[in-house]
């Protein structure tokens, strides 16, 4: 299980079966004897196995195509990555490596790497230690299995703090092995679904009006009433699973698991085959919420992320209802400071912008000079105090009126900056519902009342966005804006 040999591969699907193969072996090996273990069969030794690795070596920093950001190194030299989950990252492997082939023309190195692979996460997301194990195998555990290393997961090449050892392979995607298998099993306890489940598009918000409205489109377009519009599923926190009842070929429904009460941030996934649906995920209110799940979701290399929200307005021609399309931020969110700062700015991406003003434009039947009449484009500042109103004028209104911020939230920011951060791409348009600056503040008749009347307008723009971001593709959609200077071969 510890072979070091690895294989060259110049055939793409080749290259993946290997890793498939590899990957499979070394969880199928850590399974069988944890079944045992579980059965009160002790192993003589600690049992291990370790994820695969792929690895490149190149005398060329050529490519075939200088318009993309991503499918290639940055210059000659060697770089590797361990690898995990295939069966979620079929697709997007195969994609990184046909792209590194094309473009270096030198084969890819495939084998074990020395990196173990921890056995909660070859367990897998629906497997439950305490549930399983007596008290006395649990405290037997750590000595006969790899448990997860905290050391091997940090985002260092993410953040661009990254210190190569003398010797030693160059990064060749931002996170490592056991740093997505983390993301993945804590997706799974936020937000009540698997992460196989997520597509391509994500959407958050801070409020449930819109998670029901999503449900009722969800349940509609998969009802032989409906019309599927290419969806092929709609998932449910649980795994609850809807199937296209106009497909012949489609599987019975799937009831999925009982929840005594509601995750921290549900999440809801209207599918696609190819994963270029749209997940959409309640993330609560605040920024600390809107960095955990980007963190864990960045794994999964979307194609596009968007906040759907609500603001406060803070000028006085703006009315109630207002759209805001952010295209830049002020970020006092106090939870990426350590590994974004505040002073680094976080650029708008012209397809999100042009993609999320067109959606406005078509569903409000608003059209150019017209558009101004319901939305300003401008800074928004993201605070991490709720209570922000609270402040003295002068301290509340300084720095605002300095910056031109036309609107203020808890989340936007953070999200938009992890996605800078994540390579991600992401956009932001917000819904003015209180204008506290100005004596109209939120208060519970009021507020309730403009939710229900709002929400559903505003989420069909989210969705149309997300339509036309699909038809412009991920290749133009990761802007060469959001990659750094020796930035990592995969997307």
């Amino acid at each position: 299980m510890t072979s070091k040999s690895f294989k060259k591969y110049k055939d793409t699907q080749k290259a993946c079966e290997a890793i498939d193969a590899l990957y499979a072996q070394s969880v199928d090996h850590l399974c069988k004897q944890f079944s045992l273990f579980s059965e009160g069969k002790i192993p003589k030794k600690k049992v291990r196995a370790f994820y695969p690795r792929i690895r490149i070596s190149t005398k060329s920093a050529t490519r075939k195509d200088i318009r993309r950001s991503y499918g290639f190194v940055p210059k000659p030299g060697t770089y590797e990555v361990t690898l995990t989950r295939p069966d979620i990252f079929k697709t997007y492997y195969h994609e990184q490596i046909r792209l590194l082939l094309k473009n270096h023309d030198v084969p890819v190195e495939i084998g074990l790497s020395d990196i173990p692979i921890p056995i909660h996460f070859a367990l897998g997301e629906e497997f439950h230690l305490e549930n399983d194990l007596s008290v006395e195998q649990i405290a037997a555990l750590p000595e006969l299995f790899d448990q997860p290393d905290l050391s091997i997961m940090d985002d260092e090449v993410s953040n661009g703090t990254y210190t190569l050892k003398e010797g030693a392979p160059e990064p060749l995607a931002l996170f490592s092995a056991p740093r997505v298998d983390v993301s993945l099993m804590r997706l799974r306890h936020y937000t009540a679904t698997n992460s196989a489940h997520f597509q391509n598009y994500v959407i958050f918000t801070n409020y449930q009006f819109y998670i029901d409205e999503f449900v009722k489109l969800g349940e509609n377009l998969m009802s032989k009433k409906g019309d599927a519009d290419g969806y092929s599923a709609f998932v449910e926190p649980g795994n609850k699973i809807t199937y296209d009842k106009n497909s012949k070929n489609s599987p019975r429904d799937e009831e999925g698991f009982l929840l005594a009460r509601l995750p921290q941030m549900p999440a809801y996934h209207l599918k696609r085959p190819d994963g270029s649906g749209i997940t959409m995920v309640n993330i609560g209110v605040g920024p600390s919420n809107a960095k955990t799940i980007t963190d864990h979701i960045a794994v999964l290399r979307p194609h596009a992320w968007l906040m759907l929200g609500h603001c406060a307005g803070l000028r006085n021609s703006q009315n109630m209802g207002d759209y805001v399309l952010a295209h830049g931020y002020i970020r006092e969110d106090n939870v990426l400071y350590k590994d974004l700062h505040p002073s680094i700015p976080i650029p708008p991406l012209a397809e999100i912008q042009l993609a999320l003003e067109q959606s406005v434009s078509e569903v409000t039947g608003l059209q150019g000079y017209e558009l101004k009449n319901i939305m300003r484009t401008g800074t928004v500042a993201t605070v991490d105090d709720r209570n922000w109103e609270f402040r003295p004028l002068v301290r509340q209104n300084r720095r605002l009126s300095q910056s031109r911020a036309i609107a203020l939230d808890m989340e936007s920011g953070t999200i938009a900056a992890n996605g800078f951060r994540f390579r991600v791409p992401y956009g932001t348009l917000l819904c003015v519902s209180d204008k506290p600056l100005h004596g109209q503040l939120k208060l519970p008749g009021m507020a309730d009342t403009f939710y229900r009347q709002r929400v559903d307008q505003h989420l069909q723009v989210g969705l149309r966005t997300m339509a036309l971001l699909r038809e412009i593709g991920p290749v133009k959609l990761h802007s060469r804006k959001l990659r750094s200077f020796n930035e990592v071969a995969f997307q």
